[in-house]
């Protein structure tokens, strides 16, 4: 499934609108303005949440925790000391953790699982705002891949929207 994820312009928190590959939306990333760390509610357009998304404050490096109905369901961490890349891990409960790569400049990724491709992120180049597109494969969580995305864009790209 492909999805197009875009950050809104002129928004309290860092807020993304996710639309299918046939332009409707599906998801909406609502973040939280006020809040120690990052803290972001994950929704379906009827504003169930979904997943929610928080920063780790005392880590080293780059932390977030994704969670569902109330439990940890994955943690993704920036890579430290890597040469003209940029790598994450998803770890999630259980042998299939994720990992994504990126080029220097950040516009690209890949998710990987053992090596095997399951999902890729273009970022584009010129826009106001940060725009992506994510491409995940068939059988995989859309939603897992999306909001590491978002963590992605927040670890490489959130100091800018503080300033």
């Amino acid at each position: 499934m492909r999805y197009l994820m875009k950050q809104k312009l002129f928004s309290w928190g860092d807020d993304f609108l996710i639309k299918d590959e046939n332009g409707r939306d599906v998801f909406f990333v609502d973040g939280k303005a006020f809040s120690l760390g990052d803290q972001l509610s994950f929704q379906d357009m009827a504003g169930n949440e979904l997943s929610f998304i928080k920063q780790k404050l005392l880590s080293w490096g780059p932390t977030y925790e994704i969670h569902r109905d109330g439990q940890l369901c994955a943690v993704v961490k920036k890579k430290l000391f890597t040469f003209f890349t940029c790598r994450f891990t998803v770890d999630v409960p259980g042998p299939d953790d994720l990992e994504a790569e990126g080029d220097f400049l950040d516009h690209e990724y890949t998710f990987t699982r053992s090596g095997a491709r399951v999902a890729g992120v273009s970022k584009q180049w010129f826009s106001w705002t940060d725009t992506y597109g994510v491409d995940i494969a068939e059988g995989e969580d859309d939603v897992l891949i999306i909001a590491s995305t978002v963590v992605i864009d927040l670890a490489c790209h959130g100091d800018k929207q503080k300033q």
